[in-house]
């Protein structure tokens, strides 16, 4: 069951990546629904520095994992992220960039408007 589809903006919901394919229903969006304990609603473009950030607090995007058919995320990548790990990254200087259009509603409970727009790529 997902939760309307509709952007920060109030918009619908665009895309954010089908290859790598993300999103926490592994259908290209950032769409969440009452299974989705981690709120996988923030598209984010990936950056090195994020990356990093997110290796070093154990959550390790960046080295494949065949088993599970994920190959690992670059720099350059668009991937849906936890609202709450892109608030941390933001408190640590290290947040990517994200896509508004692309960044489900559900965010604005854990991260404000205001902090999406600073880092916004559209």
């Amino acid at each position: 069951m997902k939760l309307p589809s509709l952007n920060v903006l109030g918009q619908p919901l665009e895309a954010c990546s089908t290859d790598p394919v993300t999103g926490f229903f592994r259908d290209g969006c950032c769409n969440t629904g009452p299974m989705d304990r981690g709120l996988h609603t923030v598209c984010a473009l990936m950056t090195a520095e994020f990356l990093a950030l997110s290796k070093y607090l154990g959550n390790d995007l960046s080295t494949p994992r065949p088993e599970y058919g994920f190959k690992g995320l670059k720099p350059g990548d668009q991937w849906c992220l936890c609202a709450s790990r892109f608030l941390q990254a933001h408190e640590e200087g290290a947040a990517p960039k994200v896509r508004l259009s692309a960044t489900h509603q559900a965010t604005l409970v854990v991260v404000p408007l205001d902090v999406l727009q600073t880092h916004a790529a559209d």
